[in-house]
């Protein structure tokens, strides 16, 4: 195995969940990693790597197009509540590259259907990607999916707009993240509850030379989102290096009077993942500003395990541990 374009590099292999390894070496292994190769968007019909559980079932589905990109909304099945349904704003990862509306759709249905009957609108958000839309793009999209949803939820879905969550894997836990900095300066602010960053990037001048995130060296050789590949992301999205340390790539940098207002947050990050200290730091920076977050390391699990809840048992407990953390914000608000 150790001959194909992405086997499971040495270092690594000791380390990592075996369920992860047999999965790898049948579905993963054999790909070429798309930052060894010309950039060309068909990268972007690569298939979805098997071992995701099915899109759930849900009350409605809701496509509805914004100015720059698209939402789609998985409503419950029933009757809402008088107030209106709790809501949940989901951003996918991929390098803020690869992705689209259907990413993780069977984790966004699953959030609508919650735990204990604790249902609400979980929206996907369809954000412009880059080379072609380089930052800030994604950034204003996700913003304005935040106004919709604020401004129009309760027409559209019967959302509860004073119950919004927001969250979001890798690159799209980065602009959930962002958006809990940059909903407190709207006019007016719009309010979020709660936050679940998963994988999360929230420190773009991070490197393998960086001694804040010992994460970087140790895990350069991961499988998946490897030293190279994290940086070929960047650079895609983020041509200009000056831009790296600004709050709105790298909310860690984000001064402390906002960070000290974003709502409580559940932070789920994987021991053999590159991003996993920043993760941590991000946490406990909130933490020393008085915000309430619960942090949670998935031990011998890579960057990709949220979509393999099928056939990982770790990515199950990542997705189950996801939907409980949201179901129980929603509860306490």
């Amino acid at each position: 195995m150790t001959d194909l374009p992405s086997a499971i590099h040495p270092d690594i292999l000791p380390r990592l969940d075996p369920e992860y390894v047999a999965l790898h070496n049948a579905h993963i292994a054999h790909r070429i990693p798309p930052h060894t190769i010309p950039w060309h968007s068909d990268i972007r019909k690569a298939p979805p790597i098997p071992g995701g559980s099915p899109v759930r079932t849900v009350g409605a589905v809701k496509d509805i197009s914004l100015q720059n990109c698209k939402i789609r909304a998985f409503i419950p099945e029933g009757t809402p509540p008088p107030e209106g349904w709790p809501v949940l704003l989901y951003i996918h990862g991929g390098g803020w590259t690869l992705g689209n509306i259907d990413t993780l759709n069977s984790f966004i249905s699953r959030q609508c259907k919650g735990e204990d009957e604790n249902n609400c609108v979980s929206v996907a958000l369809d954000y412009r990607l880059a080379p072609e839309d380089p930052y800030p793009a994604a950034v204003e999209d996700t913003i304005d999916a935040l106004k919709f949803i604020y401004y129009n939820g309760n027409a559209e879905f019967n959302a509860n707009v004073n119950k919004i969550a927001v969250g979001g894997s890798s690159s799209g836990g980065n602009l959930a993240a962002i958006a809990c900095l940059k909903a407190q300066e709207l006019t007016p602010p719009i309010p979020i509850i709660f936050q679940l960053l998963i994988v999360p990037v929230t420190d773009n001048t991070a490197s393998v030379t960086d001694g804040r995130y010992p994460s970087w060296k140790e895990c350069q050789n991961t499988v998946w989102l490897s030293e190279g590949r994290m940086m070929w992301f960047r650079n895609m999205y983020l041509p200009d290096p000056a831009t790296w340390a600004e709050p709105d790539n790298s909310p860690i940098f984000a001064s402390d009077a906002l960070l000290a207002k974003v709502p409580p947050a559940y932070i789920g990050v994987c021991e053999l993942d590159l991003l996993r200290d920043e993760g941590i730091a991000y946490g406990e920076k909130l933490k020393s500003l008085g915000v309430n977050v619960e942090v949670k390391v998935y031990p011998r699990a890579p960057h990709l395990i949220l979509g393999l809840d099928a056939a990982l048992k770790v990515g199950k407990q990542q997705a189950d541990d996801a939907i409980k953390a949201v179901g129980d914000a929603f509860k306490a608000a």
